[in-house]
């Protein structure tokens, strides 16, 4: 598939179309945990404009339209925490989640040497993303139990 997608930072004026794409890609994870109060789904658009105000975040685009986005922000520690790695669901098998992964990693590796790991975190029934971020190398490091039906699997790799 010849897709001419473009990833850039994500703008302030982004907020809007990366929360409508949020809910519209986090519909699959509900329905895989029957939990349909889950915080991606349940998040105000001034929640996600703070989150771009706070960390860092990527884009991708088709033409005008947002297909994909990811959110990080660094501890005081050096861990990068990537959140919210979502992709459109007719633009998902592409690799397009993998370059987003790729140029997070690349942002924060080599704008801000103060970071040491990056870590994100899954639903324990998410074989797709634990399969991406495998690939990835990222390793298991945790565990939680959040809810009868979801267990939080952490994932980290070193920067």
């Amino acid at each position: 598939m010849g897709l001419s997608v473009t990833i850039s930072a994500a703008a302030a004026d982004d907020a809007e179309q990366i929360l409508k794409l949020q809910y519209l890609s986090y519909q699959s994870e509900a329905e895989l945990y029957g939990d349909w109060s889950i915080e991606p789904l349940t998040q105000s658009l001034d929640a996600v404009r703070a989150e771009l105000a706070e960390g860092y975040a990527l884009v991708a685009r088709l033409g005008d339209e947002v297909v994909a986005s990811v959110r990080a922000r660094t501890d005081e520690d050096g861990t990068v925490h990537i959140a919210k790695l979502i992709v459109h669901p007719r633009m998902r098998r592409h690799g397009i989640g993998g370059r987003l992964l790729d140029a997070i990693e690349c942002h924060f590796a080599g704008a801000d040497a103060a970071a040491k790991r990056f870590q994100l975190f899954t639903g324990h029934r998410s074989e797709g993303n634990l399969r991406l971020y495998r690939a990835r190398g990222y390793a298991q490091i945790a565990v939680r139990e959040v809810g009868p039906r979801l267990t939080l699997v952490t994932l980290e790799k070193a920067a």
